[in-house]
Order: structure tokens, then sequence, then C-alpha cells
């Protein structure tokens, strides 16, 4: 993906876009009229994933692939499968991702005790994936935080900022707008190593939310201007 690459140029694909997180991100994108696909390991699965998203925009707005066709047409690619089907999902496409971003939304969590930090051996997963996958492929760490739950109802207003981490800046920039497209205030947060918090994070608001009995408590950066 170059760097001047502009909205209309723009070609969002979402892998494990029939979950809960990924078609929700998948509906606000394509919403503020991006190119959205929904891709899945089932074609099956990712086209009726695409027809109940079509059918809420109210319009044939988001396609279906494979994760492989998906990965191939794209070019920005959101990784939002659970942590435990991360490497198996992308691995495979590295030569498809070359000269791309790779979204790593990805949380590594330890059913059944999600709301408990469980870093693998107390290191970033998203920094894991970036040494495997080479730096041929423009990883970026985001949305992690990003309560699902509200995501597929325009009026709502997410009351959480999303934290950007990624060791190139571009990349990084590229994704902070992304995240305004989806009506999300994306924030500059550093390089990739850094999410080592934002993935940490995601346990503390389960944890939250458990305690005080709501679905979408999220963080918020103050002293910035608006």
């Amino acid at each position: 993906m170059s760097d001047s690459t502009t909205d209309k140029d723009l070609v969002v694909a979402v892998l494990g876009g029939t979950g809960a997180e990924g078609s929700g991100l998948a509906f606000r994108w394509a919403l503020a009229g991006l190119n959205v696909i929904v891709g899945s390991r089932d074609p099956v699965r990712a086209q009726a994933g695409a027809d109940a998203l079509n059918q809420l925009l109210g319009k044939p707005a988001v396609r279906a692939m494979s994760n492989e066709n998906a990965a191939r047409a794209a070019t920005i690619v959101v990784l939002t499968v659970p942590y435990a089907a991360q490497r198996a999902t992308v691995l495979p496409l590295k030569a498809l991702l070359h000269d791309k971003i790779l979204v790593d939304v990805t949380v590594p969590l330890a059913p059944p005790k999600v709301d408990r930090v469980a870093l693998p051996e107390g290191r970033s997963a998203v920094c894991t994936l970036q040494d495997e996958l080479g730096t041929g492929v423009r990883v970026v760490a985001a949305f992690q935080n990003i309560s699902a739950h509200h995501l597929k109802d325009p009026e709502h207003q997410i009351d959480c900022d999303v934290l950007v981490c990624a060791d190139n800046e571009a990349a990084r920039e590229q994704v902070i707008a992304l995240a305004g497209h989806a009506g999300l205030r994306g924030l500059h947060a550093g390089v990739l190593a850094n999410a080592v918090a934002t993935e940490a994070l995601t346990s503390l608001l389960i944890a939250i939310n458990k305690r005080y009995k709501v679905r979408g408590s999220g963080i918020r950066i103050t002293g910035l201007a608006a």
C-alpha cells in the first residue's frame, strides 16, 4: 500500500469479519463509504456475513471473499480473529500481505479467565507476529480496546479512543485515519512494542465490565484538544 493511497483507492479487508468485532468494524467502514471486504476461511460464512451487513446497511456495500482472496484484493488488511487463530490465519498469507498494512486487533486472552492479563512470555503478541512476517509487512496494533457491542448502531458514539502502535510512522497515520472513518478518535501511541499495554488493557476492561455490569467500558486519553 502506497503512502499516497487515497480514500477512493482504499480497499479494507476484514479477516474474521463474520465475528462481532470484525463485522462491527466492517459495518462502520462501509457506512462511511469505504470499499470493504469480509474475509473468512469458510466462503459460505463470509457470504452470510456480507449479506447480513448489506441488509443492515440497506445497500450492497460489502463483498465476501476467502481470506486469501481478501488479502490479495485489499490495500489494508484488518485481522479480527481470536488470538488462538492469529498465526494460523495470517502466516499462510505472508506473500499476499507484502508491502501492505496489516492491522492486528487480536488480544492474547486465556479463556475462561479472560479478565486476567495473559501476555505470551510477557511480550506483545503483535510484536511476535511482526517478527514472523518480516519487515515486508507493516504491522499495526489498533482497536483492541473497542467493545463490539455498539459498533453496529450508527447513532451510538463509541466512548473510547483507539490507541495505534506501529514501527512504521506512515502506516500508523493511515490507521489513525481509518479509525476516523469508523467514527473513532485514533491516537498515536508509539512503537509496536507499546502494544503490550493495549493488549493487556483489554483484560482490565473486561474485568471492569464484569464488576460494574456494563458491556462497553473504554479508555479516553485526557489532556488533548478535542
